[in-house]
């Protein structure tokens, strides 16, 4: 069984995260969307409430499992789980350099797991899940920029009441 994952903090998960994780079930056996916490970023949401915003936008495919996981290294997780690949989505030549970096990194930890990068489709290349609450926010509209599934709670959180 090929096993990918699909790492990210998904703060929250976006539309672009949604096509990334639906091109990879279709290239590999399992995917396993991994939450992870980036101590870069203050998150809005808990590692719970993104893993259940997950879980509710890809129910409907079969090879996808979600997970949250917390302090532990990318490729370790990967090596623990069997995954061949870590599938990453990019939109701009600013991700590459930042998610090739990762990449190089992972794959000296891990020299088993590979990298691989999906770019994304052009009408998502400037969606962010910052952008998309700061929009939310300030009382923006952000039905197109995430799954129905999930709106309401997002709208809920960050709007400025």
């Amino acid at each position: 069984m090929r096993i990918c994952i699909c790492p990210g903090s998904f703060d929250p998960v976006t539309v672009g995260h949604l096509d990334i994780i639906k091109r990879a079930a279709k290239l590999f056996d399992k995917v396993i969307v991994c939450v992870m916490v980036n101590s870069a970023k203050n998150a809005m949401f808990s590692v719970e409430q993104r893993v259940d915003f997950i879980r509710r936008c890809t129910g409907d495919i079969p090879n996808v499992e979600v997970e949250g996981v917390a302090d532990t290294l990318l490729a370790d997780y990967a090596k623990q789980k069997n995954a061949v690949a870590v599938v990453k989505g990019l939109r701009a030549v600013s991700d590459y350099e930042y998610e090739f970096q990762q990449a190089l990194m992972n794959k000296t930890i891990n020299a088993q797991v590979e990298t691989v990068f999906l770019v994304t489709d052009s009408e998502n290349m400037f969606l962010s899940s910052s952008a998309v609450k700061e929009v939310c926010r300030l009382g923006g509209d952000i039905r197109s920029f995430v799954p129905p599934a999930i709106h309401d709670d997002i709208v809920n959180r960050l709007t400025l009441k």
